[in-house]
């Protein structure tokens, strides 16, 4: 190391500090007390409607009260009875099961459980399909 000169070591204090508290944790309960205890001044101010949701609950504007009135029953269309019955005898006369129709009809098994329950929304597609592999017209009777 010739030609660098002496060496020296730098001695200057490095100080780490943390960062300073956010706005929330100003407002913890710890630090509250601790402010307390030293003698700090300490505002607090109690808002009307904090932490709950009456203001949205309490009164009822024009129309939620419209929604209170409505007694219209909206609900789906659902498998007509007709409907799953044919398809119950179109398979049992196949011979299939409910996974092997599912199977060739590219659907899962539970749809098949479905329509034949009669819990399905009719959907066209699957029910041309359901034609198509049990070989029966099925939307005439619908």
């Amino acid at each position: 190391m010739a030609g660098i000169g002496p060496l020296t070591q730098d001695w200057e204090p490095v100080v780490v500090r943390k960062k300073a508290p956010t706005s929330a944790a100003k407002r913890d309960e710890k630090a509250v007390n601790a402010a307390r205890r030293t003698g700090a001044e300490i505002e607090t101010v109690k808002k009307s409607n904090a932490g709950s949701n009456k203001a949205a609950s309490s009164s009822t504007s024009l129309n939620t009260r419209k929604l209170d009135e409505e007694t219209e029953n909206l609900t789906h269309d659902r498998v007509p009875l007709e409907l799953k019955k044919c398809i119950m005898q179109a398979r049992m006369d196949k011979k299939l099961t409910q996974s092997q129709l599912a199977q060739m009809i590219n659907e899962k098994p539970q749809v098949i459980q479905e329509y034949e329950s009669g819990k399905a929304i009719p959907n066209q597609q699957i029910i041309s399909k359901l034609e198509r592999a049990l070989g029966v017209k099925l939307r005439s009777r619908k």
